[in-house]
């Protein structure tokens, strides 16, 4: 879905966190981030992804790894789905889409038969310069740690 690749420079962006908190990219400048797209908060496969990467957390850090969660949803359900799941890293309320478009994970799915718009799950690893290092789109949601720190 995305035609963002390994060595493109991230779209920068600006979004509210679940606190409210105002969340760019260049916060991350000199880390290394995963940036993961997900279609909605508290949802089995969502949970299974955010939670495996809560798991693995500290490992994330010890490699200088930053994690930041994005999807659609409200701040009050990302606040309420970090609280439930105690995710220790930022999840951005994108609500108006301009972070999902930038990174071109917005846009027609198929599930149960049925087309619609709606997120294409995806991680984004982004290198200390800026730029895109890994982009996964086969995303495993109970191991995707193992797929980012391979």
């Amino acid at each position: 879905m995305t035609t963002l690749s390994p060595g493109d420079k991230a779209p920068d962006f600006v979004a509210k966190d679940q606190d409210g908190n105002v969340i760019k990219l260049a916060d991350y400048k000199g880390k290394k981030l995963v940036l993961f797209f997900y279609p909605k908060a508290s949802t089995p496969g969502c949970t299974a992804e955010a939670c495996d990467l809560r798991d693995h957390y500290q490992r994330f850090l010890e490699q200088n790894y930053t994690v930041l969660g994005v999807s659609a949803d409200s701040p009050k359900r990302q606040k309420a789905f970090q609280e439930k799941y105690n995710l220790p890293f930022p999840l951005l309320a994108d609500e108006d889409r301009q972070v999902l478009h930038a990174y071109g994970v917005w846009g027609p799915k198929k599930f149960m038969g049925k087309t619609f718009d709606g997120i294409h799950r995806t991680t984004f690893v982004i290198d200390e310069n800026g730029l895109i290092a890994e982009v996964i789109d086969k995303v495993k949601t109970k191991e995707h740690a193992a797929q980012i720190l391979k």
